[in-house]
């Protein structure tokens, strides 16, 4: 699934490509995705001009005159940009093409993400209103973890991942700053001190900033035209992720794997207490 950095790639990406042009028509060529397109309110976005592109969470939104339009990739979804007379792919669902004569389009097989419209206040839509904090812009990440964690039983991992606590910090990435931290995935989130939660803060940031500039873990055959030469090229640092029954890089016991919150959690015994 994509999480923060895949989607913080593929908006950067979007930001590139939309650069000095307009999205001169839509095309729907398939409306059932997680949620139905509305055609008529997503092409309200031709011709608008485009104030910004933001991502908040897992969401990215395209903000213009007219409103908003909030994408998501679902389970399994990319965003790519082509030329615009390019040959469609299998799962091609929604297509932006753009003045410049390039398209994007959103490819989907699962069908579980989704092209909002948002009118113009996306911050106030039920899919973004509830979201927790944003762990590279909060300075004191640390400190807001634990003191939203002193009344919960449940584990730390599960905790990190509440995208209504924080966003973005998804299994791959939950696994790996724990690690870092030096934190057991299942110790109780109230059970860990100040101390320690700003270590995992820090890490959380390494770990999605790190990601980001190596283009993410998940992302596959992912075409744009920008500056990130890389894709998924983060999957090679991982230090637990998918690793059970491997050593351990940094003590040589072996990974574990359990199931956390339904999730599958990989973890040192030796350096996670």
């Amino acid at each position: 699934m994509p999480e923060l950095p895949e989607v913080e790639v593929t908006k950067k990406a979007l930001e590139s490509v939309l650069k000095n042009t307009s999205i001169t028509a839509v095309n729907i060529r398939n409306k059932q995705l997680r949620w139905p397109v509305e055609e008529k309110e997503i092409k309200k976005i031709i011709r608008s001009d485009i104030k910004k592109i933001y991502r908040r969470g897992k969401y990215i939104v395209l903000s213009c005159q007219n409103g908003s339009a909030i994408l998501h990739l679902g389970m399994s979804g990319s965003i790519g940009v082509f030329d615009c007379n390019a040959k469609y792919h299998k799962h091609d669902h929604v297509e932006f093409i753009l003045g410049n004569g390039k398209a994007i389009r959103l490819n989907d097989p699962r069908r579980f993400g989704c092209v909002i419209w948002a009118n113009k206040d996306p911050q106030k839509h039920r899919l973004i209103k509830r979201l927790g904090v944003e762990p590279l812009e909060e300075p004191n990440l640390g400190e807001y973890l634990y003191a939203k964690s002193r009344n919960r039983n449940t584990a730390v991992k599960n905790y990190i991942m509440n995208s209504n606590v924080v966003v973005g910090v998804g299994n791959i990435y939950a696994s790996e700053s724990l690690f870092r931290s030096g934190i057991n995935p299942a110790r109780s989130s109230k059970r860990i001190s100040e101390d320690r939660y700003k270590k995992l803060a820090l890490e959380i940031k390494k770990v999605l900033n790190e990601a980001i500039k190596m283009g993410g873990t998940t992302l596959r055959n992912f075409t744009y035209y920008n500056e990130i030469k890389q894709v998924g090229y983060f999957k090679q640092k991982l230090f637990v992720y998918g690793k059970s029954g491997k050593n351990c890089k940094e003590c040589s016991k072996e990974i574990k794997e359990r199931v956390i919150g339904g999730r599958n959690s990989f973890f040192c015994p030796n350096c996670q207490t």
